[in-house]
Order: structure tokens, then sequence, then C-alpha cells
């Protein structure tokens, strides 16, 4: 292919749309903390999440940062290792020891059955992260929360807009983090919403997220900076208003690599949980490594200008910049997922025609003694 296909490819509103959006912003000159359009995104944001309480971010990192802050949370949280770094560093760099549970083979999200073992008396938190857009196991979360006293934050950077049984997931647990990022289905260039429960915290993440600041003369809080800007509400108000549609191109482009790969015998797809309405964040595939291993079919689409993502790989449990820090629990699934698992490229304006080459590329890898015709142009 000539021109590269990236793993994801950021959605943006129509450039005209997104210059109405900031015009008024050279006649007000109000440009960041908490401004107009950081007002009416939090209010659209919580209006389209069906949640009452919602803190926009600079980032999903920081507003994880500030959610542990606000609880005040001590001693140990439990998460996993099948996550982006920012999940664990949100948790160590505030002063708390992570605690990893393994995952679920069929769905990638954290195990429950064994997650009362891992609890404490120093344990503060469970941190679950909801993987692809598949969710966690919330009714036994929060029963397993409430019978210990726990809190609990999800770590929900893949899910936004994911409903369960119609119920949006932004009401599970007593905060979930989102991440806005620019390679995520909904993205605010960066950026990054906490939606909780307890509306009593709203001036407390306030605080986190500026300085510490509760009025005009008044620090009540070791704050950092962590304020979204005009400039990125702007984007995320003209985005949203699209997102419907966005998620419906990225179901087609993924039920077109389901046509393409489903039923082969060298490959897991992850299925959707029945009951999720998912917003299509991801389309990750599992290799057999005893054929063919998963950096082979990496390498192969790469030859041919396609770049894919091998999400999550390495586990936090054994990146460098934790080893002989804390006492990690063995893993083995979340491990047999990271040493496999393959995210192909979906974003909402893939082509069909791409998603066809790229299998195609697939399946002569896995079987190269057969002969695959591609569908149009693109390929080779």
């Amino acid at each position: 292919m000539n021109n590269p296909i990236q793993v994801t490819q950021s959605s943006m509103p129509a450039f005209t749309d997104y210059i109405d959006e900031i015009k008024d912003l050279w006649e007000s000159k109000w440009l960041t903390n908490q401004g107009a359009k950081h007002a009416q995104l939090e209010l659209e944001i919580a209006e389209f999440l069906k949640t009452p309480n919602v803190a926009l971010f600079t980032n999903g990192h920081l507003a994880l940062e500030a959610s542990l802050e606000a609880f005040g949370l001590t001693g140990e949280v439990i998460t996993t290792p099948f996550t982006f770094a920012s999940t664990t560093h949100a948790i160590v760099r505030k002063g708390l020891t992570p605690i990893f549970a393994d995952i679920n083979p069929h769905d990638y999200t954290m195990q429950t059955e064994n997650l009362e073992r891992l609890i404490t008396e120093k344990t503060s938190a469970i941190l679950p992260v909801h993987v692809y857009g598949n969710l966690c196991d919330v009714k036994e979360i929060e029963r397993i929360a409430i019978k210990y006293n726990l809190k609990v934050i999800y770590d929900a950077a893949h899910a936004f807009g994911v409903t369960v049984n119609g119920e949006s997931m932004a009401n599970f647990g007593d905060a979930s983090m989102y991440s806005f990022h620019a390679t995520k289905v909904f993205n605010t260039i960066e950026g990054g919403a906490l939606t909780f429960k307890d509306s009593n915290l709203k001036h407390v993440i306030n605080a986190c997220k500026n300085f510490g600041i509760t009025g005009p003369e008044t620090i009540d809080y070791i704050g950092g900076n962590a304020k979204m800007n005009e400039f990125q509400a702007a984007m995320g108000l003209c985005n949203l208003r699209t997102l419907h549609q966005e998620i419906a191109k990225r179901k087609t482009v993924y039920e077109r690599y389901l046509e393409n790969l489903s039923g082969m015998a060298d490959i897991t797809i992850p299925t959707i949980q029945k009951e999720v309405a998912s917003n299509y964040a991801y389309f990750p595939v599992l290799f057999d490594s005893t054929k063919t291993s998963r950096d082979d079919i990496q390498h192969e689409l790469m030859k041919h200008n396609i770049y894919t993502r091998k999400y999550f790989y390495p586990l936090i449990n054994e990146l460098e910049c934790y080893q002989s820090k804390f006492t990690t629990n063995p893993t083995p699934v979340a491990q047999q997922i990271a040493q496999n698992v393959l995210t192909l490229p979906l974003y909402a304006d893939l082509s069909l025609d791409a998603v066809d080459c790229i299998c195609s590329l697939i399946k002569a890898k896995l079987n190269p003694k057969k002969i695959i015709v591609s569908k149009g142009d693109i390929f080779i």
C-alpha cells in the first residue's frame, strides 16, 4: 500500500464547524480556567452519558490521579496489569501500592472469582479496567466493594458511550475515568473526564485540578494543574455532535473484520458482551503462537505499510520501572493474552477495501499454501 494505514486515526469535525465553534474566543479572550465552552461541554457530556456529575481534565491520566486524591486513598489498590501504563502510574504517583489481579480469558477484564483473596487490611480501593469496550463484572465488583468498604474507580478510557442493558456505565462504581485523547472514539485533542456519584466531591475534584484553589484568596488543597482549555472543549463539542455516526461507521468496519476472520482456526476474536452496546473502540485478535506468531503477523503487515499495535504488551507488572519495587502475584492469563494479542487498524474512515486487504494478508500468512486474491486495487 502506498499510503500507510495507522492503527487508528483521529475523528475530526468539518474544518468550518470547528472554526465556527472557536470564533467567539477571539471576542471573549477567555481561553482556559473553566470558560463557557468548558461549562457547556461538561453539561453535554453529562447528558450524553446520562450521569449527574462530570469534571473535565486536560487528560485522562490526571483525571485518574485526581480521583485517587479526592477519595483520600491510602495503602493498596487492586488493579489489573492488562492496561496502559497510565493506570498503574497514577496509583504509584499518588503514593499507593498496586496489587495486580489476573484477567478473564474471554473479555480480558479483571477476574472477580479470586478478587477477595487479594484484599488485605491495607486495601482501600479497586481500580478495574474496561477493556476494548467490554465492561468489567460491575455487579460482582460492587458486591465485594460493599462487603469490604472499598472505593471502586473504573478506568473507562476505552468505554466512552458504552451502555449495559441500556444503562450508562458511567454510573457504576464511585467514579469512572475517561480519556479523550486523539486516538480515542471521542476526543478533545487531549483531554479526559471523571464521572462520580457523590456530588459533594465536585469542589474537591475541581480544586485538585486547579492548584487547590477554592476561592479568590483561599487555597485549601495542594492541587496540581489539569484544567481543560477552551480549544479542547470546542473540539469536544464538535465531535460530540457526530459521535453516534462515528460509532456507526466503526461498527461497519468491525463487522467487516468479523466477516473476513471469524471461524479461522488459528485466531481468536474476543466477542462483544451480549448485553453491552459497544463503541467499537478496537479490533483485537489473539494469534495461536504455536503456528504463526503475533509478531510474524505484525511484521508482515508492516511490510505493506499497515501498522498494528500489541495492545497491551508488555504487562504493567513486567515493566522495568516496576521491577523489584512491588511484590506481584502471578497473572498467567494476562501474560498469555499480552504475548499473543494484536489490535488491527480500526477507525471511522477506514475503507472496507482496506479491511479486506488487511485480512487477505493475515490469511495468506496463516495459510501460505492457499492463494488469496484481494478485493480492490489497494493490495499489492
